[in-house]
């Protein structure tokens, strides 16, 4: 694959030039009012498939948004990989803290800025540009078929439909994702565990309509107070998750991988200094890097209630609300851990208010095997470009269609991502580097090569 370095050295201009288009368009799948931009994000990625050299492009509605295909079959003995992507985003919010317009990407210290940047258009786009870098150079050496998806940010909710549905036409060897990230650009690590996710939202409703809190307050529950204390009763002192039932199904992770786990490099000092803190949180008998990977979670993403506006208005609310995210970890199932908190909060609230638990989305956590042949070429392509060889780590995230893909096509999938956990992603001023935009781009064509061969 070293002939491809002229090529890639030729035209980064142009990718990068083609990278900002695609960032350039506000395809937030979490809110109807984009919606039209979310399906120019799929015709922009059909474009680009087919430029590359793919055959049998195709937009596939789904009864969301549409999932954009393409394959190369070049030979039918030969192993065939499936790249996975999607081309939705966040929202943006909040608008005031980006340094920059989140849809008008901007380069700055060797970054590209902009929503969707780290998270995953920029990963996403790697693979169709090494996948154009072997074609253009008649140096694909197995099979690669494309399915990126229009709603990975909400719950992939149709994405299971579709496999099903087109098992035969997705049928590979193996799934390459680059959805995630490396422990540093100078210690390469790959992915091999992510949690799972229970996403819900809490209503908590008082009165029946907003009060006078001179008239009314100290007689009438307020259902921010009553919302606030309730989600406080949810942690203990040493951070651990007080819901029954919760740790039931935890799976307890061997001496010998914690020690693995504990190789990586890692600065308590660094960390706190990145995140203006002054101390960190969570699970007493846990490391940071534990704790963000092999333990399970329990945080609210959003809260809000009566009056938010400029100056005061003296109001005892009717309603409260927020939105709560649990990650999970190995054997918990996301319909169970749901429950357990529905029936929990419920339990909780007293009677001066009224509350309902509205699930939104969930997946299982996921564990990828470090003996198997993607997981290998993996490897060893990161440990050709890097120089160093990448070391095996769970994170926090949650990819739900890693089970899916097992379970529906009964294939392992191998988590090959080159971002950062600094490039805040899901944040304001979400970035991703050029260096590794490019060495993805570098990386992509050798994992090809290796699979191809072992």
């Amino acid at each position: 694959m070293q002939v491809l370095k002229p090529y890639l050295e030729a035209n980064k201009e142009r990718f990068l030039q083609e990278l900002i288009e695609l960032l350039k368009i506000p395809s937030i799948s979490a809110d109807p009012n984009y919606s039209k931009d979310v399906f120019s994000a799929a015709e922009n990625v059909k474009m680009r498939l087919i430029e590359a050299g793919a055959d049998k492009v195709e937009i596939c509605p789904t009864a969301g948004y549409p999932i954009v295909y393409g394959e190369k079959i070049i030979d039918s003995s030969k192993p065939t990989v499936l790249c996975y992507g999607h081309y939705d985003v966040q929202p943006a919010d909040p608008i005031d803290l980006w340094h920059s317009p989140p849809f008008g990407p901007v380069i700055k210290d060797g970054y590209i800025f902009a929503r969707g940047s780290a998270v995953v258009k920029c990963q996403m786009y790697m693979h169709i540009k090494a996948f154009e870098m072997m074609m253009k150079n008649n140096c694909l050496p197995c099979n690669v078929k494309f399915m990126i998806e229009g709603e990975e940010e909400v719950g992939s909710s149709n994405l299971e439909t579709f496999a099903t549905a087109n098992k035969a036409r997705l049928a590979c060897d193996a799934v390459l994702i680059s959805d995630t990230s490396m422990i540093s650009n100078e210690q390469p690590s790959i992915t091999t565990g992510l949690r799972g996710l229970s996403y819900l939202e809490v209503e908590v409703t008082g009165p029946n309509r907003d009060l006078h809190s001179g008239v009314y307050g100290g007689a009438v529950a307020n259902p921010i107070n009553i919302l606030s204390k309730m989600i406080a009763t949810m942690h203990d002192e040493n951070g651990k998750i007080t819901i029954p039932g919760f740790y039931d199904d935890v799976a307890d992770v061997s001496k010998e991988e914690r020690d693995m786990m504990a190789t990586a490099p890692f600065d308590l000092k660094d960390y706190k200094a990145a995140l203006d803190i002054d101390d960190v949180f969570g699970e007493k008998d846990f490391t940071i890097l534990e704790r963000v990977s092999i333990r399970p979670t329990l945080d609210v993403n959003g809260i809000w209630g009566g009056y938010i506006g400029e100056g005061a208005k003296t109001v005892l609310p009717s309603k409260a609300f927020a939105k709560i995210s649990m990650r999970l970890v190995p054997n918990q199932h996301s319909d169970k851990v749901t429950k357990l908190f529905s029936d929990y909060f419920n339990s909780i609230a007293p009677k001066s208010v009224k509350v309902i638990v509205r699930p939104h989305h969930g997946g299982e956590a996921a564990v990828t095997p470090t003996d198997s042949k993607a997981y290998r070429a993996a490897e060893k392509a990161i440990e050709t470009t890097y120089g160093v060889r990448p070391i095996p780590l769970r994170t926090g995230g949650s990819i739900p269609i890693v089970t899916m893909f097992e379970r529906v096509l009964n294939v392992k999938s191998v988590l090959m991502g080159f971002g950062l956990d600094s490039d805040s992603i899901h944040s304001p001023n979400e970035k991703y580097g050029l260096f590794n935009f490019y060495k993805g781009i570098e990386t992509i064509p050798y994992f090809f090569e290796n699979f191809s061969k072992l």
